[in-house]
């Protein structure tokens, strides 16, 4: 059907009338300059994809008045640009597409109609690990290996590239996927099939938001949901709310952009922003660079919001040319922002929008800082660190509290590493990485870090040789500024050489302690610690013996792993004492703002991007020589550990069945709040008595060829057996940290896999208890395919995170809630019952559903189904299944 807003569309240049847009100004609506920028993003999608089938008037309509709308809790479709994908979620999105492919050919339709409509980007970067560090040729090393490890997936990943259509891959030793979505693949305006639209995505990674800080409107979803995106399904979501984060003031000369973005993801979970879109407006914004902005929309998931959105202005302009972006383009850029009312000026009041709540931060309140030691919303003063971990040692067990008893908190355990004496007591750090797309986008930090440490070689200071310390660039160009800028030596000299470009230490791939470092801290089970740079520090992430960790900016970094200490007031103690005996204080060392601008302003220019980015699809070998297969269809091997044909689809058929209720479920777990997605679907080590571990050593692998659970995502066989394997897991059942559950019907405790697999060959249907924040962190649709194949049928929570949430909606378990006001403790329940949920078959968006236990008590919860679109998967059993039908009828 033809589009009923043709009548705006018009060319941007006169000269050029075959390039046109769709003129939103035209509408005569004065609604529109009061939108806030990020809605009207939302709004020109609408408008342009409008077929009154998929998109309809009556959404434009919605999004149009949004100032009512947003508190009427509006569903409106929205069609992003483009998809991007990290490696980690982009295998099982492949495998899911070669999956369904079999199945609509098994129901008799063609197969290549599965294949991507909407452009994916997949940057392969969550594969590589910290093996090797401190040596000059760790980098090649570290890539060898992960080659050797990854060999199987890559070689799939390279068939995906060839049998689908619209699907670029960027190999691996390129950079991390926002960063290189920053620095290379964003258009912030597309000219496609005559047009000119802004840019904007998806992405399976909860950090995409980071692209948000160039004003490319973008958000973390779901795998699942990503893959019906790229199917050509628009989202369904909800109309959101939009914060106002008024930005005023100059940050202070020692300030750095990660305290900056620390101290805003405290104040807005403070302010409660989920689900919402936080818009950044203001003179202050003025003030800070693109990647300034880009460190504080990237960690937009710690704050909790869905996006947080910069407005394109001059600066971002002044990106697009530093970072070598075509002249032209970037011309038409900005012609088309300005024509359609998408282009800002922070420094002009008058073009503030109406948002739904306006917050404020004075940039000059910002003090440096870091945040932990379990949660990056726990933000810490550097001056105050010491004294918070110390109180943190003797608190009770939580996200603030080790519960170490008074006595025992100057233990201390000496150890013997290379010929040499050390000793270690709690707050010793044995883990610095500069690492994370999240600070390593931003040339201001990075060269501060440098900066840093080549004053501190100047002066004598060194870092202890058993601390592990690595610098993971997000990019090629990182490398380049700061080896012309002349600080890579000294960085080396420090042990921060150049590790591998990928995210490393912070998703978990952190590599092993040296035995005797692991071995010392394990026998008085020591809270050592963690530094880096990067955005999440949940309990169990980084490294299994690191419980305490913190996020840092790189020169703070840099300044505790010198210091080897937590525990250190920077104001009253030296860093440490050189050669001469003289005292180094850290305010010796640190650079001042004047210092690092001048730098940047003579080393990072737009030929390095140019030069990187031009051979970045073709510049690694090993890659060019894998040897892929080229058949539209798979050729699924039976021997693979990695990549294996799902069994999402073995039953499917073209009818609908109609929802049953599930009846007699026995609780498989009992579990706290904020359970995070590393609790459910961990993405680092197999332990070797874990499930996963046996199923692979009957499979004839060694403990060292195991890899880690996110490199095995392609095979649900190690993923169900991964699921909920974490070691930090807080069971209510047990009275203990540990993967495990109790079997209810035997009494014995078992691994939580073994005690599934149970009740499955039972026929007993399966659901979890938990608290408020389930399956917060990343976004991992294994965290939703993984309990889906357990056998689970529902959960209920208190409250979820919002990238979860959709994943169960994909895999058709049910996301239950808790009425406001209750919970498991309010309404009695302990998890030894057992409860039947009653499905009726009227359905409607976030209905209450009836829950009855064995013990007679009812009570009611929330089906958090919150839109017609969702229940419409629902009853398809997944959204994957809907995408089948659809394609195959």
């Amino acid at each position: 059907m033809s589009n009923p807003f043709a009548w705006i569309v018009e060319p941007l240049d006169a000269s050029q009338p075959a390039k046109k847009f769709f003129n939103l100004n035209k509408l005569g609506d004065a609604r529109y300059g009061r939108l806030p920028f990020s809605i009207r993003v939302l709004l020109e999608a609408a408008v342009r994809n409008c077929d009154e089938f998929l998109v309809k008037k009556e959404d434009v309509e919605n999004i149009l008045d949004w100032n009512v709308m947003q508190n009427k809790n509006v569903e409106v479709p929205f069609n992003p640009a483009r998809v991007i994908l990290q490696d980690l979620t982009g295998v099982p999105a492949v495998v899911d597409f070669a999956a369904m492919r079999d199945a609509v050919k098994k129901l008799g339709g063609d197969p290549e109609k599965i294949n991507p409509i909407c452009p994916a980007d997949l940057v392969i970067d969550h594969s590589i690990q910290v093996d090797f560090n401190r040596r000059s040729d760790s980098l090649q090393k570290n890539q060898e290996l992960e080659f050797e490890r990854n060999k199987e997936r890559f070689e799939f990943l390279k068939w995906g590239s060839q049998a689908f259509h619209n699907m670029k891959i960027i190999p691996p030793g390129s950079g991390i996927v926002h960063q290189v979505n920053l620095e290379y693949l964003a258009r912030v305006v597309f000219d496609q099939n005559g047009y000119y639209y802004p840019d904007s995505l998806v992405g399976t990674d909860s950090h995409t938001t980071m692209i948000d800080g160039l004003g490319v409107l973008g958000w973390g979803v779901g795998g699942i949901e990503a893959e019906a995106v790229m199917l050509g399904q628009p989202i369904s979501m909800v109309l959101p709310k939009v914060i106002g984060y008024k930005l005023m003031g100059n940050p202070h000369p020692l300030v750095t952009s990660t305290d900056i973005v620390l101290t805003v993801t405290k104040h807005l979970r403070q302010v409660g922003v989920v689900g919402k879109f936080v818009e950044f407006f203001g003179p202050g914004v003025a003030q800070l660079s693109i990647a300034d902005r880009a460190t504080i929309a990237n960690m937009c998931p710690e704050y909790g919001a869905t996006a947080a959105f910069f407005p394109v202005d001059d600066v971002s302009i002044g990106y697009l040319i530093q970072t070598g972006r075509d002249e032209e383009k970037i011309k038409h850029i900005k012609n088309y922002l300005v024509a359609v009312g998408m282009f800002r000026d922070f420094n002009n009041s008058s073009q503030d929008p109406d948002f739904t709540q306006v917050v404020e931060l004075d940039l000059h309140t910002v003090v440096p800082c870091c945040s932990g030691p379990k949660r990056p919303q726990d933000k810490v003063a550097v001056s105050e660190m010491k004294k918070d971990f110390e109180s943190c040692l003797g608190a009770k067990q939580g996200f603030k509290g080790f519960n170490i008893a008074p006595e025992r908190h100057n233990d201390r355990v000496k150890f013997v590493q290379n010929g040499s004496d050390f000793e270690l007591t709690h707050g010793s750090v044995v883990i610095a990485a500069i690492t994370s797309c999240t600070n390593t986008s931003n040339p201001s930090v990075m060269l501060g870090a440098g900066l840093l440490a080549k004053k501190a070689v100047d002066a004598g200071l060194t870092v202890k040789p058993y601390i592990k310390t690595s610098l993971s660039p997000g990019s090629g160009v990182v490398t380049y500024y700061l080896r012309e800028s002349g600080v890579m030596p000294y960085l080396a000299q420090l042990g921060f050489d150049v590790v591998g470009y990928g995210c490393m230490t912070c998703i978990g791939n952190s590599g092993p302690l040296p035995e005797p470092v692991a071995e010392a801290i394990t026998q008085k089970d020591l809270v050592a610690v963690g530094v880096l740079s990067g955005n999440r520090n949940f309990e169990g992430r980084i490294h299994p013996n690191t419980r305490a960790n913190y996020l840092a900016s790189p020169p703070l970094v840099i300044a505790y792993a010198i210091a080897g200490t937590i525990r250190i007031d920077f104001e009253k103690e030296p860093l440490g004492v050189n050669a001469k005996g003289k005292e180094i204080f850290l305010r010796d060392l640190w650079p001042t703002r004047d210092e690092i601008q001048a730098v940047e302003r003579q080393y990072v220019i737009p030929g390095m991007f140019k030069e990187v980015y031009q051979k970045i699809e073709t510049v690694n070998e090993s890659w060019n020589a894998l040897d892929a297969p080229s058949d539209k269809l798979y050729t699924w091997n039976p021997k693979s550990t990695y990549i294996k044909s799902p069994p999402f689809f073995e039953n499917l058929t073209l009818e609908l069945q109609p929802p049953k209720s599930i009846v007699d479920a026995y609780v498989l777990l009992n579990l706290g709040d904020s359970v995070t997605t590393d609790h459910i679907s961990p993405a680092g080590n197999i332990a070797r008595n874990s499930p996963a571990a046996r199923y692979l050593t009957g499979r004839s692998l060694t403990p060292r060829e195991f890899n880690s659970y996110g490199s095995r995502r392609g095979n649900d066989a190690v993923m169900v057996r991964g699921t909920f394997a974490n070691i930090r897991l807080s069971n209510k059942f047990l009275n203990k940290q540990a993967p495990q559950t109790i079997h209810f019907p035997s009494g014995e405790t078992l691994d939580v896999f073994d005690a599934a697999e149970r009740y499955k060959q039972a026929g007993q249907p399966l659901i979890v208890l938990t608290g408020k924040e389930y399956g917060s962190g990343s976004s991992r649709d294994w965290a939703a395919k993984g309990p889906f194949l357990l056998g689970i049928k529902a959960i209920l929570a208190e409250s979820y995170e919002r990238i979860h949430r959709s994943n169960l909606v994909g895999m058709g378990v049910i996301p239950l809630q808790y009425l406001p006001g209750e919970d498991a403790e309010s309404l009695g329940l302990t998890g030894r019952e057992r409860y039947t949920i009653v499905i009726p078959e009227e359905l409607a968006p976030r209905m209450n559903v009836q829950i009855k236990l064995d013990t007679g008590k009812t009570f009611q919860a929330l089906m958090r189904y919150d839109t017609d679109v969702e229940l419409t998967y629902f009853r398809n059993g997944g959204i994957l299944n809907y995408m089948i039908r659809k394609m195959a009828s």
